[in-house]
């Protein structure tokens, strides 16, 4: 069973399948919020990263085809193709590379001597994310598309990626699929639904204060590893705001984006605040067997708002990254759960 049946079924079995709207609070990808949204669930969706949100506000935001009539001068063909998001996305990739913040900042022939993407890649993402804010400039473009096509960028940039998996370190040489040309594939259909959605990029804990939800489910970090440090060059990216950076991977400041749940001094206290503070029928927690709170900090917190119960499942450990030391070749995930009283 994967993760996500494994929670909705859980869900479904504490809710008896009584629920219309779903809070994901620290949304990720948009994965659990995707699969409301297929269901015909009310989608909250929030993330504190700002490439996140790209995501989201595609995935979760937009219900409506788009057509890109805007850009039909600019790209002559969008006129007869059957296919829009794949002709625009098939045009952005054709168009020349210009040396902009990637490539000079994070491939090998631009000054920062680091290998995140070689120079071909780093040229096209930098022609592309620029001609993207062009396009949302001079109104070419409307929002939704704004943020289909950086969700398509986002998502085959990182396909490229000379990565092991997260960007807090680069490979030395380039890896296979490094090596490949960029091409921006568009991003998954659309979720067409008649619900409502919203789609936040702020705190946590502001975001439960002011919404009410049936079902609030938290996926929150649960180790002392920043996400923001991890991520920080789609970060870059989704903004294309130029910003200083330091170090050998060339990160950005990320003292806003720091998150509570990730020291092991704020975590507890910063979850009760949420929790105390949800409004929500339900409360759902993904959290596993290594993570900073204790089973029985998450009991004694989530027992306090009614009655408390637990769900878990094994799996088998992902190590992505060859080089550290795992305690363990499985992970115990533990999917708490109260039912609020009031």
């Amino acid at each position: 069973m994967s993760l996500l049946n494994f929670i909705d079924s859980s869900i479904n079995e504490v809710t008896s399948g009584n629920f219309s709207s779903v809070c994901d609070l620290f949304a990720g990808t948009g994965a659990v919020g995707r699969y409301y949204k297929k269901r015909g669930k009310n989608v909250i969706s929030n993330d504190i990263q700002f490439y996140s949100y790209v995501l989201n506000r595609n995935y979760i935001g937009t219900s409506e085809c788009l057509n890109f009539a805007g850009l039909c001068d600019e790209i002559p063909s969008l006129r007869k193709s059957t296919n829009r998001y794949r002709c625009v996305c098939e045009y952005l990739s054709s168009i020349p590379g210009v040396e902009g913040f990637i490539y000079t900042n994070y491939c090998l022939g631009g000054s920062g001597n680091r290998l995140y993407f070689s120079d071909h890649n780093g040229l096209l993402c930098d022609a592309i994310r620029n001609r993207i804010d062009e396009w949302k400039a001079r109104q070419k473009i409307t929002e939704d598309e704004y943020y289909f096509l950086l969700c398509s960028l986002l998502e085959s940039i990182d396909k490229v990626a000379n990565t092991a998996s997260v960007y807090g370190a680069f490979l030395k040489k380039l890896k296979r699929s490094a090596q490949k040309q960029l091409e921006i594939i568009p991003a998954l259909p659309i979720i067409r639904s008649g619900g409502k959605y919203i789609v936040y990029n702020d705190d946590a804990n502001a975001i439960v204060r002011k919404n009410t939800v049936d079902v609030l489910y938290l996926d929150p970090p649960y180790n002392q590893r920043q996400y923001a440090t991890n991520y920080h060059l789609l970060e870059t990216i989704a903004r294309n705001d130029l910003p200083a950076i330091y170090g050998k991977t060339g990160l950005r400041d990320y003292t806003r984006q720091k998150s509570a749940y990730c020291s092991k001094t704020t975590v507890k206290q910063t979850f009760r605040d949420l929790v105390a503070n949800a409004k929500a029928k339900y409360i759902f927690l993904s959290y596993n067997n290594e993570g900073l709170m204790s089973f029985d900090d998450i009991k004694e917190i989530m027992g306090t708002r009614g009655k408390y119960g637990c769900y878990s499942k094994e799996y088998h450990r992902f190590k992505a990254d060859a080089s550290r030391n795992y305690s363990a070749s499985g992970t115990t995930e533990y999917l708490h759960y109260v039912a609020c009283n009031g």
